[in-house]
């Protein structure tokens, strides 16, 4: 198959895309980023569930546009003889087949690891799901709210007594997709010795109790169940969001030479004597008087002040911006994390550019932009039919 427009360490690599939405798109998208050409492969018709989900620039899908940059369209129902029979010739040639169905769909297509490994022994299956290909709801349908539920994490998000809160980006899916991707690329480095690909099955409720870290290492510790606690650590203190005069600024002393660097910052250098702080045990037993402590001083002056005042004793400190304030960071920006890509229909997108960062990989801010539904379709036919000539 043709090589990858970017740049990348998977050049060469290419990788059919059966996923909708967002953690098997989220995984593709990193995939195409690293320089593997995404062929994805559509419903015909309505194509990627996510084409239909706003808010919508000229008419398309800015959602599905922010996580499907780079990848080619071709539309095939693989129910239907002909299209069976194009799919089937593009995994002769693949490396990679990805999707996130429910467990046994594609079983039911006559196309489950089994089958597709015995035709296909050099394929890379990997299969990323709600609840994986084992288990008691291996056949049971979630979106990222669900995971969040059942994993855990929405019993640690927002404030103790409050209701019940969604961590604010898609974190279910995004784990999932992530590690679906780290999956894909151990086993295309494991091919290299064997010849032979293997099934990756990543779960997206697998990837959520992954994600408990700290939690599950406190329940293991002291029998207690975890519970929400605001912006504030559970055993690192101060280490939260603390009120100013016009606002919050985060603030992140991590270990007791941090805490007295704080201390003498906010012109309080006792408070590494005092009983209750002297220790990050001590600090955390204590947390709401040290907190109390902390913002008699902070309320005296504007946030900005005091992330001067704390980068320059260097304490980890940083403000809380909102999406307008962190795609305009200079940092951000610096790092080309603010990317941009010029659609044929919906014009100049802005989205999120790519964190991975190789030495000697060009890393562009202008990148490709996402497909039209089924618009590779005359092209790849043609590679196809030319391949088999050949």
């Amino acid at each position: 198959m043709k090589p990858s427009s970017v740049a990348g360490p998977l050049n060469g690599v290419t990788v059919l895309d059966l996923t909708r939405v967002l953690a098997g798109p989220y995984c593709a998208m990193v995939l195409a980023d690293l320089g593997a050409r995404v062929i994805k492969i559509e419903v015909p018709g309505t194509g990627d569930d996510s084409r239909q989900v706003g808010p919508f620039i000229n008419g398309k899908s800015a959602y599905f546009m922010s996580i499907n940059r780079g990848k080619e369209s071709i539309a095939l129902d693989l129910k239907a003889p002909a299209d069976r029979a194009i799919f089937e010739r593009l995994l002769a040639r693949a490396d990679v087949l990805l999707e996130n169905y429910r467990g046994g769909t594609m079983e039911k297509l006559n196309y489950g690891f089994d089958v597709l490994h015995q035709r296909f022994p050099q394929l890379i299956y990997a299969a990323c799901s709600g609840f994986g290909h084992s288990g008691p709801y291996k056949t049971r349908a979630a979106y990222d709210m669900v995971v969040q539920g059942m994993g855990g994490v929405m019993s640690l998000t927002g404030h103790s007594g409050g209701p019940p809160t969604r961590v604010g980006t898609s974190i279910g899916d995004l784990a999932a997709g992530l590690f679906t991707a780290i999956g894909i690329n151990a086993a295309l480095f494991e091919r290299r010795a064997t010849g032979q690909g293997r099934k990756i099955d990543v779960s997206m409720l697998d990837s959520q109790v992954a994600f408990l870290e700290n939690a599950i290492a406190r329940y293991a510790a002291t029998g207690e169940v975890p519970g929400p606690l605001g912006a504030r650590h559970s055993t690192i203190t101060p280490f939260a969001a603390f009120s100013t005069k016009d606002g919050h600024i985060i603030i992140a002393a991590g270990n007791d030479g941090l805490f007295a660097a704080l201390a003498k910052a906010l012109g309080h250098p006792e408070w590494t004597t005092d009983p209750r702080f002297r220790t990050n045990p001590d600090r955390t037993a204590h947390h709401a008087e040290l907190t109390a402590a902390m913002e008699a001083v902070l309320l005296t002056n504007i946030t900005a002040h005091w992330l001067s005042v704390l980068d320059k004793a260097s304490v980890p400190c940083g403000p809380i911006n909102n999406v307008a304030q962190v795609l305009a960071d200079p940092q951000v920006m610096s790092r080309n994390m603010v990317a941009s890509a010029e659609d044929p229909v919906a014009g100049r997108i802005t989205m999120a550019g790519n964190p991975i960062k190789l030495s000697g990989v060009p890393d562009p801010v202008e990148r490709p932009y996402a497909p039209g539904l089924d618009e590779h379709r005359a092209a790849i036919l043609a590679e196809l039919d030319m391949l088999d000539r050949e």
